[in-house]
């Protein structure tokens, strides 16, 4: 299993419901490939160091992933195209970080 780390900015202008839905496929397509979402943390609105599409704040989210996928090919390019996607990020958590945060089910060594 491989951890990783994924922020969202989602533009300010989209209602919660649209939000909410694009959530949702995100979930459904990390299940798609037989990982979960282990947490879905909602940053809310913050504001830009620098605009960005004439924009000076968005809507953060942070999701840890655990799949067995070596790479998320398909959530990038459903990110890239989505219209209410300002911008997104995913890393790789190292073994030692997703361990101590337990999405790998396994307890951190000291």
């Amino acid at each position: 299993m491989r951890a990783y780390e994924l922020m969202v900015i989602f533009d300010t202008e989209l209602d919660d419901v649209t939000v909410q839905q694009l959530i949702a496929r995100l979930n459904e397509m990390v299940a798609a490939r037989d990982g979960k979402v282990a947490t879905t943390d909602r940053w809310g609105r913050r504001r830009f160091a620098y605009e960005i599409n004439k924009k000076q704040e968005g809507y953060y989210v942070v999701f840890e992933i655990v799949t067995e996928a070596t790479d998320l090919d398909d959530l990038d390019r459903f990110l890239r195209i989505a219209d209410g996607v300002v911008r997104h990020k995913a890393l790789r958590l190292p073994e030692k970080e997703a361990a101590k945060r337990g999405l790998l089910g396994q307890k951190a060594s000291a």
